[in-house]
């Protein structure tokens, strides 16, 4: 009798293909991944669409009168700004060069440009960062916060609510709607998409 666990993604806990053992992390998780940085330019672009003297989402202008709110979320300027979206992804550009050991980014210029220079090169090497990168896991979720982050504050949309659930052995459990599937990190109970949103809900003083 075959006692030998399957590898798991590290991203999704999903049982890795057979070919894919040694990857840190699925395919699926890849392909997302890099759907979500594809997107991060135009959404930024759509932000500073936001700051546009009187823009709003409905299309309509906003009389320029003394006093009146600012036409935008101070969390848009935030995500625009320096140490905003591009810092971060630019960070984890640093950080995958470095275990690669190549040398670190040269200057591409405003935060436009090197937002464009850092999404092309995280989805260059997203087979390697996949695949071998140590922070794969870290660096998906932070890409996917980010695009879910960015693309509600161009729609307007409220984050998205979380709940927590009770797996089998009682151990609370943070989740949402489109979380793909959760591990149990007390009994290691690894639940689908559909089954997590099947257990019952924690108690208030569990959550």
């Amino acid at each position: 009798m075959n006692d030998a666990v399957n590898p798991v993604c590290t991203i999704c806990n999903r049982d890795l293909r057979d070919d894919e053992w040694g990857r840190t992390a699925c395919r699926i998780c890849q392909d997302r991944g890099v759907e979500a940085l594809r997107a991060l330019p135009a959404l930024y672009d759509q932000l500073g669409d936001l700051l546009e003297p009187g823009s709003g989402r409905g299309g309509g202008r906003v009389s320029g009168t003394r006093g009146a709110p600012l036409p935008c979320s101070l969390h848009v300027l935030d995500m625009r700004a320096r140490g905003g979206l591009v810092t971060v992804l630019a960070d984890w550009e640093a950080a995958v060069r470095d275990e690669l050991d190549y040398e670190a980014a040269g200057f591409r210029g405003g935060l436009r440009q090197t937002l464009t220079g850092v999404v092309t090169f995280l989805v260059a090497n997203t087979p390697w960062i996949y695949s071998s990168f140590t922070g794969a896991a870290d660096l998906h979720r932070e890409i996917r916060a980010l695009h879910t982050h960015t693309q509600r504050l161009v729609t307007g949309e409220q984050a998205e609510r979380r709940v927590t659930v009770r797996c089998a052995c009682g151990q609370p459990m943070r989740v949402t709607l489109a979380t793909p599937g959760r591990r149990c990190t007390h009994c290691g109970v690894q639940y689908g998409h559909a089954e997590v949103l099947q257990l019952p809900l924690a108690d208030r003083a569990a959550a």
